[in-house]
């Protein structure tokens, strides 16, 4: 039995290795105090962003680099995103008239987004919409067409069940357990409304009014600029906004996880669409934010 324990020590060995070579340590993303505030306009051109070094992952659904960068005042954190993307998207499933049945179909453009996802527990491992753990994680949802020319992104929550809830979506676990997903918009107003035609108005209508956010729905200020195949993102929201369903970022003497993702956060199969990948987003890393 002894004359096989070096071979047993190897494979065990072999195996160790490997499962480490697949944990990824957690990237840091420090935020730097600042008392030159940036506008949030969607440009890079401050010199408050100059000379912060950015923070790279990769969306591995849609196979892109993420730059993030961030400061912070008093009141105030800010981010900067930059990510490639061949075209500027800036219509979602717009209203295409269909002449043979005399109304109005759903056209197949989706707008660019792109998503904030926030702990709202430290003890939350896995952001993921296919994790086998159940949790509470608040969403800045910028999206080009409904929210980023107001200057907005949305702002919402999204709850991890392990049971059927309210206007909640079934979806298979990494394990292969029912989970259910449950996205609801912060309270207030949100930045757009469904427009409903009965009578022709054109070949192809608008889906959607704009408007100011109210409340909750209004916390999180954005602003995108797609330019020379990339878009570049400013957010902005207060440390502390005193609203349950937001992250708060009372202190600057702890971390703070989150996840970012080129897609919404959807967790159902692509639509059929001019970007396939569309609504199938997910969190695969975990990224920690810190205050320097």
């Amino acid at each position: 039995m002894m004359k096989n324990w070096p071979i047993l020590i190897v494979v065990i060995i072999s195996i160790a290795l490997a499962c480490c070579q697949e944990v990824k340590a957690e990237q840091i993303i420090k935020s730097y105090k600042t008392t030159q505030i940036p506008q949030v306009d969607g440009l890079e051109t401050e010199d408050v962003w100059k000379n912060i070094e950015a923070v790279t992952t990769i969306d591995p659904i849609a196979q892109v680099e993420i730059k993030i960068k961030s400061v912070y005042s008093d009141t105030t954190i800010f981010f900067l995103v930059i990510f490639p993307d061949k075209d500027e998207s800036r219509t979602h499933r717009s209203w295409i008239w269909n002449e043979e049945k005399k109304m109005y179909d759903e056209g197949p453009d989706r707008e660019d987004v792109f998503v904030f996802k926030w702990k709202l527990d430290e003890t939350i491992r896995d952001l993921s919409v296919f994790s086998d753990e159940t949790y509470e994680a608040d969403i800045w949802y910028w999206k080009a067409c409904r929210t980023d020319p107001q200057g907005y992104a949305d702002d919402k929550i999204q709850r991890l069940f392990n049971y059927p809830a309210k206007e909640s979506f079934e979806v298979t676990s990494k394990s292969g357990h029912k989970m259910y997903i449950q996205r609801q918009g912060d309270t207030g107003r949100s930045a757009y409304k469904t427009n409903i035609f009965i009578d022709y108005k054109g070949d192809v209508v608008q889906r959607y009014t704009l408007r100011q956010p109210q409340s909750s729905r209004a916390d999180v200020r954005a602003k995108g600029v797609w330019k020379d195949g990339r878009w570049t993102i400013e957010f902005a929201r207060a440390l502390f906004t005193g609203n349950r369903d937001d992250v708060h970022f009372q202190t600057v003497n702890k971390s703070y996880g989150f996840g970012v993702s080129r897609y919404e956060i959807a967790g159902r199969p692509p639509e059929k669409s001019d970007q396939p990948l569309f609504g199938s987003g997910d969190i695969t890393e975990i990224l920690t934010l810190e205050f320097q």
